[in-house]
């Protein structure tokens, strides 16, 4: 084959530069949009977010983050790691699945379906030994929130009407019709408690999901309505973990907002400047989990709509006890938290919390029926048929139910009230008692209004007194963050227990006084290890082996 002749090559190169430099001063261009859209205003956005401190303070921690990782990789820190893991996944065997029973009880281990069925005797005798392994604790009042009971005879309310509905399914409302009105009820009764008579809502399997069905909303209705396809959310950092849980599951950028130091609320000027044109939602709690602090929801309805953008209200907690809060005398210090402001664009409310309904009980309100059809999911071309859930799940639990509208009936407005009024006394008792008896030793976390009140320590251990308050049989709640803490849920059980919580507090206090140096027990261990460089790294580590032992 003979060689192309030279001229010929010049003539292709000299009709082919005109294209080569359409396309070099194209792909300039492309590079220059890709860096003034995705990095710098992506950064200025960030940096407006979180502050020059903030930013700066994540990126010192994602460079710490980065050399404890190589650090722990290395053969003789993996081999230390395992020792001590090792050593703890053990201690949690022993504490959650023992290999010995206590004396008395007598289990079976079934690991396979057993090849005859067993008897009743055999069922009721397991029954009953099983029960016994629960802590008297529980129902002597002493843990912080983690069981909202009504009383016995609430619990025979509730049993009777799940055992007429055990086998129902709200998936199929043709063949179980008796269950959607039930449903429908529930979310009406809930909705109108919150002002909000012309919303909508459904129910979920509690406080997680109805937040994620909500930031899905967001996502969902954002980006039909306002092309949003990179959303974002923020949230001050008292927030619920399960925001963060919905950023990682629906790909959401999320701002964390500090909140105030002194108040614990949220920082609404702070959420302000962290507004973009890709925020879908702004995020209040009515109170937060940490230490009970009630956000100024007014303030950040008023931002939520003059930005058009989503206000979801956190009154999972809060539940049963915030509406109430102005029936049985509490109203003076609350300010409007619920679809009576116009900014107020979703609410979620755990009725197996202050509504003393089954576990397994939550809703999820809109401020209207629009709104909650993002929420769904619609299948039409579907093999099976035309698949609609409003929810996360397909099938549920028809028995959960009806045993939370036979509650709700059966407690009533007065009812509600009165359980109010009893537990909010109480944290406000054990509010007053650390401010008067603890003056030197704690303080109060923020200015809690609700059911939880949340204290720390700035000559002590917080986390040794969290210890020692577990060995006088009293559950408490250890925070994390910065400032570290504990808190107290207050419910219908613990509400008579205050003055013997007190007590105890004022012994464990002096205790811990007397011999600092001598606290070296659970909570100190993990929550003083978390305070490291490396904490985030092994305390995950120790999470997972937990969620591990569960399955054991």
């Amino acid at each position: 084959m003979s060689p192309i002749p030279s001229t010929s090559v010049w003539r292709i190169q000299n009709r082919a530069e005109p294209y080569i430099k359409r396309f070099n001063n194209l792909a300039r261009i492309a590079v220059i949009y890709w860096l003034l859209r995705y990095v710098f205003l992506d950064g200025y956005r960030h940096v407006r977010a979180r502050g020059i401190l903030g930013t700066a303070k994540q990126i010192q921690n994602i460079m710490q983050s980065f050399v404890v990782r190589i650090m722990l990789s290395l053969p003789s820190s993996k081999k230390q790691l395992r020792l001590e893991l090792g050593k703890a996944a053990s201690e949690l065997r022993e504490k959650l699945a023992p290999s010995k029973y206590p004396d008395g009880i007598t289990l079976t281990t079934v690991r396979k379906l057993p090849e005859q069925g067993r008897s009743r005797d055999w069922l009721e005798s397991e029954w009953s030994n099983l029960k016994k392994l629960e802590r008297g604790d529980v129902d002597a009042g002493r843990v912080s929130g983690a069981v909202y009971h009504g009383g016995e005879e609430l619990n025979q309310v509730i049993n009777e009407a799940m055992a007429k509905f055990v086998v129902s399914n709200p998936l199929h409302p043709d063949v179980f019709p008796g269950v959607r009105k039930m449903e429908s009820e529930l979310v009406s009764m809930v909705l109108n408690l919150f002002n909000g008579p012309n919303g909508a809502g459904t129910t979920t399997s509690g406080g997680t999901e109805s937040i994620l069905m909500a930031v899905k909303t967001y996502r969902d209705w954002a980006r039909e309505t306002k092309g949003i396809t990179r959303p974002e959310m923020i949230i001050p950092s008292s927030a619920h973990a399960a925001f963060w849980k919905a950023s990682q599951y629906f790909k959401i950028k999320l701002h964390i907002i500090p909140v105030n130091k002194e108040s614990r609320k949220a920082d609404v000027k702070a959420m302000r400047r962290a507004i973009n044109p890709n925020t879908i939602m702004i995020v209040g709690s009515a109170p937060n989990f940490p230490d009970g602090a009630i956000d100024p929801i007014p303030a950040l309805a008023a931002l939520a709509k003059k930005n058009n953008i989503g206000l979801h209200v956190d009154c999972c907690l809060g539940s049963f006890i915030m509406p109430f809060m102005e029936k049985a005398g509490f109203g003076i210090d609350i300010e409007p938290f619920d679809f009576r402001l116009k900014g107020v664009t979703s609410i979620s409310c755990d009725t197996h919390k202050y509504a003393f309904c089954p576990k397994g009980s939550s809703v999820i309100m809109y401020h209207s029926p629009e709104l909650r059809r993002y929420q769904y999911y619609v299948m039409t071309d579907w093999e099976g048929g035309v698949y609609a859930s409003p929810s996360m799940a397909g099938s549920r639990p028809g028995s959960i139910l009806a045993g939370a509208w036979a509650v709700l009936n059966y407690m009533g407005e007065n009812g509600y009230t009165e359980s109010c009024r009893e537990i909010v006394t109480a944290s406000r008792t054990f509010l007053n008692g650390l401010r008067t008896r603890f003056i030197d030793d704690l303080y109060v976390l923020g200015d809690p209004k609700a059911s939880v009140v949340a204290f720390g320590s700035k000559t002590l251990s917080v986390y040794a007194i969290g210890d020692g308050m577990s060995k006088k049989g009293w559950h408490l709640s250890a925070l994390g963050g910065e400032v570290g803490g504990l808190h107290m849920a207050f419910t219908r059980l613990s509400a008579g227990k205050v003055d013997k919580l007190l007590d105890d507090l004022s012994e464990v206090v002096k205790e811990v006084k007397a011999s600092p140096q001598d606290q070296k027990g659970d909570l100190v261990a993990l929550y003083g290890l978390g305070q490291t460089s490396v904490g985030p790294h092994v305390v995950g580590k120790l999470a997972e082996t937990f969620l591990d032992t569960l399955y054991e």
